[in-house]
């Protein structure tokens, strides 16, 4: 089999075309993985006055309003109806976010598991007292657990997510389980655990 010197060539300018593009990518300022957003989750089972006391705490943590879930369907065995509000989460943006994330983090001592991150480039972990992230106990409150959900993000995402001429964000510009693990290492000195 004779390989003609031309095709050769071109392989070789390719490759190494490809190389360049990364490099060039690596100063990008567009490229830059980032916190969109912060879903905090806190579910209680049951409403009433434990509810309460759970959106308190997170109004506490975040100083916005939280809003209560329902439950989607009846399971008897937890005693819980549908439509019964049976949690509260709070959605945070920019720097009030960023620094939630890192007292949470502070608690997991920077350690997280591999499993922790999703393909699409997210992450979430969850803490069991809410005491942990320097809010003063309260025995009438009581301790409530809590999910942390991160959502990774890079400028230009706004495409897909606006009202007018909505359009699609490219599979390359897209953030995966890699560059957000990479981006966890680098801006906390994280440490990612095997296994689940």
């Amino acid at each position: 089999l004779v390989v003609p010197l031309f095709t050769f060539s071109l392989a070789v300018k390719m490759s190494a075309k490809k190389v360049s593009n990364k490099a060039a990518h690596a100063n990008n300022i567009m490229r830059g993985v980032k916190v969109d957003k912060l879903v905090l989750n806190v579910c209680t089972g049951a409403s009433g006055d434990k509810l309460t006391k759970a959106a308190r705490v997170l109004q506490q943590i975040c100083g916005q309003e939280p809003v209560l879930s329902k439950a989607r369907y009846t399971l008897r065995s937890f005693g819980i109806r549908r439509n019964e509000q049976i949690a509260a989460h709070v959605t945070v943006r920019g720097d009030k976010a960023v620094e939630i994330i890192e007292r949470g983090l502070k608690v997991k001592e920077f350690e997280l598991k591999y499993v922790n991150f999703s393909k699409d480039g997210n992450f979430g972990f969850g803490i069991e007292e809410h005491i942990d992230l320097g809010i003063k106990y309260d025995p009438s409150t009581g301790i409530y657990g809590m999910d942390f959900f991160v959502v990774m993000g890079r400028p230009g995402y706004r495409v897909s997510k606006r009202r007018r001429t909505v359009g699609k964000v490219g599979a390359p510009h897209r953030c995966n389980r890699e560059e957000t693990t990479k981006w966890f290492q680098q801006k906390y000195d994280g440490i990612i655990l095997p296994g689940k």
